[in-house]
C-alpha cells in the first residue's frame, strides 16, 4: 500500500470570481498563499517521502510551501493538471450559458462524454490522471506521497479510490487548500 496525501491548491482570484480555471495558469491569491502555508504546517510532522505537483502555478505554489517544510523536491507531472475547459476557461457559468447555450445544455445532459469546445471530456481526464497516480504509486510502494493538484482531478482519484461511478465526481471536489489521506494498492 502507498499512502497518498491528496492536496487541492489554495484559492485563486478566479475561484472567488467563480470563473472556470481549467488549465489557465492562474496564481494563488493572498488567501490561497495563507492556505498553502497552513496545510504545510498541518503536514510538517507527516513522514512524506515524495511530493508531486501539477505544473500549473497555483498547484506548484501550494507544493512549494510543503517542500519548504519537508526539504523534499517537487516532482512535476503535467498529467495532474485540471480538466481542460477549452473556450470556457476564464468564463463564469452565466457567460457560458449566454454564449454557448446549446453546447452547455448538451454538456449538462451528458457531462461524461461532452467536452467544452476545445476542452476535455471526463473520460479523458480520468485516463490521464489515473495513469499518473498509478505510476506514482508504483514508484513509491509502502511510502507516503503528497500529490498537489486541482479540484476536478483529485475528485477523479477519489471516485476511483471509493469505487464510485465517475458520474459522482462533482460531489467529490475538495475545497481549496484541503487535503486528505488515502491508501492505494501498490500492486
Amino acid at each position: 500500500m502507498t499512502d497518498l496525501i491528496l492536496i487541492r491548491h489554495g484559492e485563486t482570484d478566479w475561484n472567488v470570481e467563480e470563473r472556470w480555471q481549467g488549465q489557465a495558469d492562474v496564481p494563488l491569491n493572498e488567501r490561497g498563499r495563507a492556505q498553502a502555508i497552513q496545510l504545510a504546517q498541518e503536514l510538517k510532522d507527516v513522514p512524506i517521502n515524495a511530493i508531486y505537483s501539477s505544473d500549473l502555478i497555483r498547484a506548484f505554489e501550494t507544493a512549494q510551501e510543503l517542500s519548504k517544510k519537508t526539504a523534499l523536491p517537487i516532482q512535476i507531472d503535467r498529467r495532474l493538471r485540471e480538466i481542460h475547459q477549452g473556450d470556457w476557461q476564464g468564463m463564469r457559468v452565466s457567460d457560458i450559458q449566454a454564449r454557448y447555450a446549446d453546447h452547455f445544455e448538451r454538456r449538462l445532459r451528458d457531462p461524461l462524454n461532452i467536452a467544452p469546445p476545445g476542452g476535455e471530456t471526463v473520460a479523458q481526464v480520468r485516463t490521464r490522471v489515473m495513469e499518473a497516480v498509478h505510476e506514482i504509486v508504483s514508484r513509491h510502494p509502502f511510502e507516503t506521497v503528497a500529490i498537489v493538484s486541482h479540484g476536478f482531478a483529485l475528485a477523479v482519484v477519489l471516485a476511483e479510490y471509493q469505487k464510485l461511478p465517475i458520474a459522482d465526481v462533482w460531489e467529490l471536489i475538495p475545497a481549496n487548500g484541503a487535503w486528505q489521506k488515502i491508501e492505494m494498492d501498490s500492486a
